[in-house]
């Protein structure tokens, strides 16, 4: 009599009479009479694949399995003695993963609720992974809601597994074979599996972002950390490279998620993250959504193995100078067009900014055969006779400090040079070549052209400098963490390549583990320039417009910098 009103209330669906069942059911129910041409009278046991056809979807399942299995064995704990069985399906429906009681397994097979069944609505009608995977929604498909009347005593959650690139990529489902009469039994299953569903994509994602960043949300700081909400993977610029699928709200126009940037919904870029991690407390981490409203973000960092900064000019001893700063990248093709020259040059720049290292390279470059480098401190006329006198072929004489040469050695200088054809000089100054307090004629004689290195606060490429010196000075398997990393770039470094180089060693010898972190960095050395008299123009420049990175360079938070600029009448460029 049951199957009887069964049918018939089918048959209502299908006239469009009212029957009081979920929308979604009666859809199915449509579909499975209209499309796959199915009786309800019918009564089909579940269908189950071949031995074959099952290690074949197993196999192509395996990352899933293992990036879901954590959380189905968490579930089975939690629902454990209420006679549910979970299931785990591939996007055709078939089951690849079971966790069941052992004591109905035999009743469980009998109801298709084991390994190898195949749920996909076309063949079994309209059940919970069917119509899962056909609406791609969380669905509950209770008792007679199945429309062949072998499976009508079952109660079917089922929720969809998502990959990260937008996806479907499975059912997580959990059934029973007897369940209550009223539908509303099974809120707690639906909670319960679509909170698993939500884990398990997690856990997808991060098990391939382990080179780019992840960052994860959360509307309570509780949870953050240990069970967060959503999350997407980012490359280094901060654009999408995968999601889970409850981070579909952060883009609420409905468009594209993947290669979209992280800051078009968000008042954050990557270069904020660092400030997301765990160092900070969880209440701090906020995220604030360019639509209004907020949320709690952590950011996990990428753990990319170790590789050599690459330089954007091609190899050569000048290409190892800079990384990607248009003023050096003007100054070292200034640099190399010199370099073969016997033009003599002048290097200036404050102290620790490479005029020795950018000299050295010069001479590498061009042809001189000999070399020669003389501190003009406490360099006397006798010393200079002997370098300088003779030089029988093309010969670099490098004078480092200019500006401390004594009288004497300068009027000495100035004669020998006029006898030294051959002899080059490049010289360097931490003075201004204006500031320069030298005998004319010998000034004009050592700045035949002009190179003036800019401080380390002001270049761009900074992040590029650092990985170099933690390349060569710390040991092969060692690493800067990202907030390490981050309050590295935030420093004025007063002293330069020099202190950066030297701060470097200090961590390297006081890390205990492979990892340098920021407790292991020394304290900044005592500025001696201050920021606030640089032009914030200036500032934003070095920093590419970036209002994080400029914000910790100058000791101040984004939204300072925001309204100095706004003070000042500065625009970012186009």
């Amino acid at each position: 009599m049951a199957d009887r009103r069964h049918v018939e209330e089918i048959e209502q669906v299908l006239e469009g009479a009212p029957t009081g069942r979920d929308s979604v059911v009666a859809a199915s129910w449509r579909r499975c009479v209209e499309v796959y041409g199915m009786d309800p009278i019918r009564n089909d046991p579940a269908h189950i694949v071949t031995e074959t056809e099952f290690r074949d979807h197993r196999k192509q399942a395996e990352w899933l399995i293992g990036a879901a299995r954590s959380s189905l064995q968490s579930l089975f704990r939690q629902v454990a003695g209420q006679n549910y069985a979970l299931l785990l399906l591939d996007a055709k429906g078939v089951c690849v993963d079971f966790f069941g009681d052992d004591l109905f397994l035999d009743e469980l097979r009998g109801a298709g609720l084991y390994l190898g069944s195949n749920w996909s609505e076309d063949l079994a009608g309209t059940c919970g992974a069917g119509a899962c995977i056909y609406t791609q929604e969380p669905v509950t498909v209770h008792q007679d809601d199945h429309f062949g009347n072998a499976h009508t005593a079952l109660s079917c959650t089922a929720a969809p597994i998502f990959d990260s690139l937008g996806g479907l990529a499975a059912v997580l489902d959990i059934s029973l074979l007897r369940s209550p009469r009223p539908k509303r039994s099974q809120t707690l299953a639906m909670s319960l599996v679509c909170n698993a569903a939500r884990r398990v994509e997690m856990a997808n994602l991060m098990a391939e972002s382990s080179r780019d960043w992840v960052l994860r949300f959360s509307s309570s700081p509780e949870f953050l950390d240990v069970d967060p909400e959503a999350a997407v993977r980012l490359d280094g610029s901060g654009r999408i490279l995968g999601y889970t699928r409850e981070a579909r709200r952060l883009f609420p126009d409905g468009e594209a998620i993947l290669g979209r940037r992280i800051d078009e919904v968000t008042a954050l870029c990557v270069d904020d993250l660092p400030d997301l991690m765990r160092d900070r407390p969880t209440e701090d981490r906020v995220i604030e959504l360019q639509g209004g409203g907020a949320l709690f973000g952590h950011a996990i960092a990428p753990q990319s193995p170790r590789s050599l900064p690459r330089s954007p000019r091609h190899g050569g001893p000048l290409a190892a100078l800079a990384g990607d700063d248009p003023v050096m990248n003007r100054l070292l093709t200034q640099a190399a067009k010199l370099a073969p020259t016997q033009l003599p040059v002048l290097i200036s720049g404050e102290t620790g900014t490479g005029k020795t290292k950018l000299a050295r390279a010069m001479h590498m470059t061009g042809t001189a055969e000999g070399f020669a480098l003389l501190d003009c401190a406490g360099l006397t006329p006798e010393q200079l006779q002997t370098v300088c006198d003779p030089v029988p072929s093309p010969s670099t004489l490098l004078l480092r400090g200019i500006e401390h040469l004594a009288e004497d050695s300068a009027a000495c200088l100035t004669a020998l040079l006029d006898r030294a054809p051959n002899l080059r000089t490049i010289t360097t100054s931490r003075c201004a070549p204006a500031a320069l307090c030298l005998p004319r004629p010998l000034f004009h004689r050592l700045a035949g052209a002009t190179l003036t290195l800019p401080a380390l606060r002001q270049r761009q490429d900074i992040g590029w400098l650092l990985d170099r010196v933690v390349q060569r000075r710390a040991p092969e398997d060692m690493r800067l963490s990202p907030s390490a990393r981050a309050t590295l770039l935030g420093r004025d470094w007063p002293g330069n390549l020099r202190e950066m180089e030297q701060v470097i060693d200090v961590a390297v010898a006081l890390c205990d583990g492979r990892v340098i972190d920021a407790p292991d960095l020394p304290a900044p050395a005592g500025a001696v320039v201050q920021l606030s008299e640089e032009p914030l123009e200036q500032v934003m420049e070095a920093c590419g417009w970036n209002m994080s990175r400029a914000g910790r360079r100058l000791g101040v938070n984004r939204s300072t910098v925001l309204r100095r600029m706004r003070r000042a009448g500065l625009t970012p460029p186009n």
